[in-house]
């Protein structure tokens, strides 16, 4: 909304006296105080009734009050009541070139108040203002119409039930199906109010603002917008919706110079086109850069098809990948105004000759020039920093910090990470799993790799294990179904004949070995180079104690639900 009237009627009108002929007359009324004079009219005629005495002027009247002057066919003056009345083709002139033209107009000199009907029009030479009826005060300088007018300022049109302008403060004050048409936008609203001096709009009742062509819709019921420094407030709650993503709390805030915006309180943010949604307190977003900080009980959900992943963190933080060169992948970036992304670096461990191996960072973190505007169609990274927890229907686990990709839609799982699928648990130092359509396609553990799971009732203490440096893992449904461990591979696992029924405790070790999955459960190993097995009769075997040395069974930290995220 760039501008609403800036000026209105300012006119009074008091007849005091008979006019003799064409001359010009003054009388001051002694009770208010107000000097009139008649500068023109062809006709005066005098009546004296019961309920006070009357002078009529007419003909090409012409009254001046001050700097203000009438213009009108015919005048009435109630000099008992001082109340004028003038009819037809009447028109207020102003000195600073405001004007008001009606076919009727009453003023009441005691309080200063003129009444404006048909056809009513004010206008600056500038912003026009229309309706069938309109109150003007010259003491307070309030004007209100209650029976539907419309303003129009440069391109933008306000049309209301009821509004109310203050010249001194400047406020134009609307109520009533408020209906605003500029061809940048179209508003709707109950209660609004507008200052042409700031040029600040403000909301107090259900409002709709549908701009960009029907790409940006904001609903609110309580807030404000400053148009001329495009900072914009909502104070209950709101939403926005703009380019397929949507946006509500119970209070906004945006400045468009600065390119930041807030959200706190039952934050729900949507992105249609990743079919993602994020639930937390408070987001803070860098809307040139498109970095974004999720707090307060961050949860995000994406869903594709019937699968719906969770995932919780202390805090999130996205931004947009840095643009690939040829040959190259996108690269993670951290933005210079907010915390830089956290680096993982996998254990160092020492090789053969005890030298210590380089450490390999899985997240890289280039910083960006503080004003350097981000590729609007770059994709992004999210990361999840401590208490990290994830919950879907066929995958569950934890960790310190995640990190997600767009371009290859790979979760990175740093800092003691767990991951359960159905009967299974993995563990190592990072842990990389790729999605398709939120189930798991592969995992990969680069180091201190781990794998159990449960082979008889859990009260068995039977556990079938697999261990190694690497681990690289295949998916089908969210099941493992094939897993290739390297170097130093171990396995220890519950044979069974071809009735299912156990047979002993094989133990093997080998260069590496690929295992065979079957609901959750080895049916097949094949080993490469050195191996050395063992079969040792169930009867036989230690089975509280036939464990391999990563063995680790943490149940009792796996989410069991959605609803141990939103706690």
């Amino acid at each position: 909304m760039k501008h609403f009237i800036h000026h209105t009627l300012t006119a009074i009108f008091c007849i005091c006296c008979l006019l003799a002929g064409h001359a010009a007359y003054a009388q001051k009324d002694t009770a208010d105080k107000i000097t009139i004079h008649i500068l023109r009219n062809r006709v005066v005629t005098f009546t004296h009734t019961d309920t006070g005495d009357y002078f009529r002027f007419i003909g090409d009247v012409v009254m001046q009050q001050g700097t203000d002057t009438l213009y009108c066919d015919s005048l009435y003056q109630n000099k008992t009541t001082n109340i004028l009345q003038a009819f037809s083709n009447v028109r207020i002139a102003q000195a600073d070139g405001t004007q008001g033209m009606c076919e009727y107009l009453q003023y009441v000199s005691a309080k200063k108040e003129a009444l404006m009907m048909g056809n009513v029009e004010l206008t600056d030479g500038k912003n026009r203002l229309w309706c069938d009826e309109l109150t003007y005060n010259l003491g307070s300088k309030i004007g209100e119409y209650n029976n539907t007018g419309t303003l129009q300022a440069d391109s933008t049109i306000v049309t209301s039930n009821r509004g109310v302008y203050n010249v001194k403060s400047k406020d134009a004050h609307f109520y009533g199906n408020v209906i605003v048409k500029d061809p940048q936008y179209h508003t709707k609203s109950q209660d609004m109010l507008y200052n042409t001096g700031t040029k600040m709009t403000k909301f107090f009742a259900p409002s709709l603002v549908v701009g960009d062509s029907g790409r940006t819709i904001l609903q609110t019921s309580s807030g404000y917008y400053d148009n001329e420094n495009g900072i914009a407030g909502f104070d209950k709650p709101s939403s926005v919706w703009y380019d397929g993503r949507y946006i509500e709390a119970d209070s906004l805030y945006y400045n468009k110079k600065q390119g930041l915006s807030y959200a706190y309180g039952h934050v729900i943010a949507v992105d249609t086109e990743h079919h993602s949604t994020l639930y937390c307190g408070k987001t803070i977003y860098y809307t040139r850069k498109r970095v974004m900080w999720a707090l307060i009980k961050p949860v995000l959900q994406t869903a594709n098809g019937k699968d719906t992943l969770y995932v919780r963190a202390d805090t999130f933080y996205s931004a947009p990948m840095v643009k690939a060169q040829p040959g190259k992948k996108p690269a993670m970036i951290a933005d210079s105004v907010v915390a830089p992304v956290k680096a993982n670096a996998v254990t160092a461990k020492e090789d053969k000759k005890g030298r210590k191996k380089k450490k390999e960072p899985e997240v890289a973190n280039v910083a960006v020039d503080d004003t350097a505007v981000a590729d609007s169609t770059a994709p992004l990274y999210f990361c999840g920093y401590h208490h990290v927890r994830i919950f879907s229907d066929s995958l569950q686990g934890v960790c310190d910090s995640i990190v997600y990709t767009e371009t290859d839609s790979t979760i990175r799982m740093i800092y003691s990470p767990i991951v359960w699928a159905r009967k299974s648990q993995v563990t190592g130092d990072t842990i990389m799993m790729t999605l398709d359509s939120n189930k798991i396609n592969s995992i990969y553990v680069p180091n201190n790799a781990f794998v159990v799971s449960l082979s008889g009732p859990e009260q068995s203490n039977m556990y079938d294990q697999v261990q190694g440096k690497t681990l690289k893992g295949l998916f089908k449904n969210n099941e493992i179904t094939d897993l290739n461990v390297f170097p130093n591979s171990e396995a220890i696992y519950y044979a069974k004949d071809d009735s299912g029924a156990y047979i002993g405790v094989s133990q093997a070790k080998s260069e590496r070995m690929r295992i065979f999955f079957n609901d959750q459960k080895i049916t097949r190993i094949l080993f490469t180079r050195d191996v050395h097995q063992t079969l040792t009769p169930l009867q036989k075997a230690d089975l509280p104690n036939t464990r391999l040395s990563r063995f680790r069974w943490i149940p009792e930290r796996r989410p069991m639900s959605k609803e141990e995220l939103f706690d």
